[in-house]
């Protein structure tokens, strides 16, 4: 057990060089990855639709129409994967936007005080830039989601490497949400 923790955790450090040389091409590969993930969801909702029982024939052809819908939009993006990470991409500088303008006005307007006020404010200006940034450059915003993408993996490759080393169970920092 150890020693497959301490394998998986040089596997993750060295996948998040990889992401971290390559990062463009990291956020495509998560494309691609959700893109897969996607064509079981749409496959189990046809699946669904059409043997499980339900009261309406038309619940069922709704659920069987969603997925496939679920299947063109999955198999769009497979085919198109460098146009559905731009497409992607777009949307989130367009949510960092709107997330960084209603920060500064609740800084703005809200009953915020002092330091909480001038913080609320500049995270308001730094997304505002950062969504003009990735807009203006989608390749930028690309590369910023894939750096992010290595960091997380390389802390997480360290600490399961650490953890096969010293003989500790591995924990998911999840797991205690999930148990409760």
């Amino acid at each position: 057990m150890r020693a497959t923790q301490v394998v998986l955790g040089v596997l993750a450090i060295v996948l998040s060089i990889f992401a971290l040389a390559y990062p463009g091409y990291t956020f495509v590969s998560v494309i691609v990855i959700l893109a897969v993930v996607m064509l079981f969801v749409g496959f189990e909702k046809i699946i669904t639709g059409i043997f499980l029982p339900s009261r309406s024939s038309r619940g069922r052809l709704a659920t069987v129409g969603l997925g496939i819908l679920v299947l063109i939009f999955a198999g769009v993006a497979l085919a198109f994967p460098v146009a559905t990470a731009f497409v992607g991409i777009i949307f989130v500088g367009v949510a960092l936007l709107f997330s960084g303008i209603a920060r500064i006005v609740e800084g703005i307007s809200g009953e915020h005080s002092g330091w909480s006020k001038t913080f609320l404010i500049a995270v308001g200006l730094l997304a505002v830039i950062l969504s003009f940034a990735v807009m203006a450059s989608p390749a930028f915003g690309a590369a910023l989601a894939g750096v992010i993408i290595s960091i997380a993996l390389l802390i997480i490759g360290i600490q399961i490497v650490a953890a096969g080393i010293s003989g500790q169970k591995f924990r998911n920092p999840t797991d205690r949400f999930m148990r409760s």
